[in-house]
């Protein structure tokens, strides 16, 4: 979603909505929109996918759902950061340990998060 012009506003009002409920932890909202066709790797005008959002947020129930329905755990945003290098960076233990049983990779985006992990002493989150 790279501009909200000339779209429907009542798809714009639908991803806003969307990315409220990835940032905010209501796993059961944003699971049943996902079910109603609501892209699992939506983006904001960042780039930032859902899960992006809900791993930065520490939105681990939230996590699980979109990983459940396949979101991408390695789509990097715009500014070329992953989720889990967000996870890290907040110190989101668990979120982060969802993400590399997904297959999050470490290396991944700049900084990646094995770097992040590094530069703010959370190297035991991701060993």
């Amino acid at each position: 979603m790279a501009t909200d012009a000339g779209l429907d506003p009542r798809l714009v009002e639908c991803a806003h909505a969307c990315f409220d409920l990835a940032r905010e932890g209501d796993a059961e909202r944003l699971g049943a929109m996902l079910d109603r066709g609501v892209p699992v790797d939506l983006t904001d005008p960042s780039g930032n996918t859902l899960l992006m959002l809900a791993a930065y947020h520490g939105q681990a129930g939230v996590v699980s759902v979109l990983l459940e329905r396949g979101a991408d755990v390695n789509r990097l945003n715009d500014r070329g950061q992953s989720p889990i290098a967000g996870a890290v960076f907040k110190g989101e233990d668990t979120v982060v340990w969802l993400l590399m049983d997904a297959g999050a990779d470490l290396d991944l985006g700049s900084p990646s998060a094995r770097e992040t992990a590094l530069l703010f002493g959370r190297g035991e989150l991701i060993s």
